[in-house]
């Protein structure tokens, strides 16, 4: 009977032991089920970065927002700092918002006997080609005051910080001055040279304006030099003709004097035009030039280096302050940009300098502090490049099967550098920002730019 007892006891031990040891298993596997979850729209984003060659192989920064919700959806390296390229003109165009009137100040003024003494306030749209502002050539070709220029408001470098100076007979290195004529450019046409044969003077040439036509002179060198160019400091261009050239246009820079504007100016309006150096009495007169959002527009599409420059050269001038860029940069980081989650390293207008350094997060917050300026979206998005169809992504982000464009972004591109920043809209309707950078890369752009548009294609049909 004792053995018979002991026997049913070990069973019931046994059998406790087998229950409870399979309980506990089940105990530990339960939990593990429990962890799988349905796969959703962050889990796929970031498998897309986790899994990209492209952004693996870069320095990649991004963050995607949900304004309405005030949430982030996504970001990777959002607090670290990139060299944001010409990303920097979203600041720029934010500066122009807060600082800026709905008309660019043209030309500030004031008459003394028989004189009009007048000075530029930074605004680019004199003469420009894609302004014209005739209101101010006007009224100085027609005044019957003999015409004074000064510049002794101009306490600016030419070029900005952290530029390439090697890059001054480029287009987009444009110098920065108190007063701009024609985009400070001399623009350049080669209209016919025949083949293998060098033509001996400069009359395949079309100028503008003709004034620098005397500033020309052929080249003939057998060393393989630009097309036309000058030296740092001289307004005197060498053109070396191609023997394969038959139609070519191209702007250069011109080097800011105002010896140099006044002879333009004489030649310009016909009738003689003096440099003084003279001080502004506190009532001088203000004459303004053209709407502030089309010269956004100018900056923001093709990304034009010149006009972003300006404009903080006419912040400062807005402020009765000397034109400085530097002056209007710091005022915006001391009174609009102060709440920024990372300061800004900021130093010019258009992103040609690489110290400037931007986080992704910073821009995003930019973005939001820009669209609270437009009570109408289509404002904005007619002024920002649009995916497939205008500005820096007329050929790139397009929307699918030819619909409306969903990416309206700015762009910002260095060698080994591209940033895009921007807002996309989704097939739900929804407007997401986002800011997307990537830093030291050695592959060609467009491989960067492709996997860009792969993940804002899965954003724009998941979210």
């Amino acid at each position: 009977m004792r053995v018979s007892n002991s026997i049913s006891v070990l069973f019931a031990i046994l059998f406790l032991t087998i229950f409870w040891g399979c309980r506990s298993a089940e105990e530990v596997i339960k939990p593990e089920v429990q962890k799988e979850e349905p796969e959703t729209e962050v889990n796929t984003l970031q498998a897309i970065f986790e899994d990209s060659e492209v952004f693996s192989g870069n320095f990649t920064g991004f963050m995607l927002y949900d304004p309405e919700e005030d949430s982030v959806l996504y970001a990777q390296n959002e607090s670290r700092y990139f060299t944001p390229a010409s990303n920097t003109k979203l600041f720029t165009f934010y500066t122009g918002l807060k600082m800026l009137p709905d008309s660019l100040p043209g030309i500030q003024y004031f008459v003394k006997g028989d004189s009009l003494i007048f000075r530029g306030t930074g605004d680019p749209s004199f003469l420009h080609p894609d302004f014209g502002n005739p209101a101010i050539f006007r009224f100085l070709k027609d005044s019957d005051k003999d015409l004074f220029y000064t510049d002794e408001h101009f306490d600016d470098e030419v070029l900005g910080p952290g530029w390439s100076w090697s890059d001054f007979n480029s287009y987009y290195s444009a110098e920065k001055s108190p007063f701009p004529v024609f985009g400070n450019v001399m623009r350049v046409t080669v209209e016919e040279i025949e083949k293998l044969q060098i033509a001996s003077d400069s009359s395949g040439l079309k100028v503008s304006p003709t004034f620098f036509r005397s500033k020309i002179e052929n080249t003939v060198s057998e060393k393989n030099l630009p097309l036309i160019e000058r030296d740092f400091f001289d307004n005197q261009f060498r053109y070396s003709p191609r023997s394969d050239t038959t139609t070519y246009t191209t702007d250069k820079p011109f080097h800011y004097t105002p010896e140099l504007i006044t002879e333009m100016l004489s030649d310009t309006l016909g009738k003689p035009v003096t440099y003084i150096a003279a001080s502004f009495p506190e009532d001088h007169k203000i004459m303004y030039s053209v709407r502030a959002d089309s010269v956004y527009k100018r900056m923001l599409q093709p990304s034009d280096n010149f006009i972003a420059e300006q404009l903080l050269l006419v912040t400062a001038s807005q402020m009765g302050e000397p034109l400085n860029s530097r002056t209007a940069i710091e005022y915006m980081k001391e009174n609009h940009l102060s709440e920024m989650p990372d300061e800004p390293q900021w130093v010019d207008g258009s992103g040609l300098s690489r110290y400037n350094m931007f986080t992704p997060r910073s821009i995003i917050w930019l973005l939001k502090q820009i669209d609270k300026e437009f009570s109408y979206d289509p404002e904005l998005f007619e002024l920002l490049p649009a995916g497939g169809v205008s500005g820096t992504i007329r050929n790139w982000y397009a929307a699918p099967d030819s619909a409306e464009p969903y990416v309206f972004a700015k762009t910002g591109t260095l060698s080994n550098n591209h940033c895009l920043s921007g807002f996309v809209i989704t097939n739900s309707g929804k407007k997401l920002l986002f800011s997307f950078m990537n830093n030291h890369y050695v592959t060609s752009s467009s491989i960067v730019k492709n996997e860009m548009d792969y993940v804002l294609r899965h954003i724009h049909a998941t979210y």
